[in-house]
């Protein structure tokens, strides 16, 4: 049995998989993308999240966190070490990332550190930003590891079969 690509799952994606219907288009759309590719795609990875995830995901509305929770159920948590530590250390003192979203650099840290295929996100401003991912790739290659591709919902969702 060939083994499934693995894929990194940031806090918004259980948020927006789990949230209730948005008034705003952009933030709906997001939603949509993200149910869409839960039922249709998921099975074909295999997930992982951080504890961080899981601890930023129990937070706020009681009923929107057991929903996220629920989704997160049974899926693997990566461990943070040494190197996870120096590889998010390294991204902040680069600069690259603001001091205020340094948990940012730990998600791209961590999923660099353990070889996920992928790191799914809606954060769009400190992670899947193609203005600072080249500097964040070229830091974390300096550091001895590879960036996962850092990807949306709706950039993961394969080629049509048709096509």
């Amino acid at each position: 049995m060939e083994a499934k690509p693995t894929v990194y799952l940031e806090t918004t994606i259980p948020s927006f998989l789990t949230a209730g219907h948005s008034n705003n288009l952009i933030v709906a759309g997001k939603q949509e993308t993200t149910r869409q590719w839960w039922e249709q795609r998921e099975e074909r990875y295999d997930l992982f999240v951080l504890q961080l995830v899981i601890d930023e995901a129990a937070k706020g509305d009681a009923a929107a966190a057991r929903r996220r929770m629920e989704i997160m159920e049974g899926i693997p948590s990566l461990e943070i070490d040494a190197e996870v530590v120096r590889i998010t250390g390294e991204i902040m003192e680069a600069g690259v990332i603001p001091p205020k979203a340094a948990t940012d650099a730990g998600h791209i840290a961590v999923a660099s550190r353990h070889g996920m295929d992928y790191l799914m996100t809606w954060n769009c401003t400190h992670i899947a930003n193609a203005e600072i991912l080249g500097r964040i790739s070229y830091l974390v290659s300096e550091a001895g590891y590879w960036l996962p591709i850092v990807c949306t919902p709706d950039e993961l969702f394969g080629a049509k079969e048709n096509d």
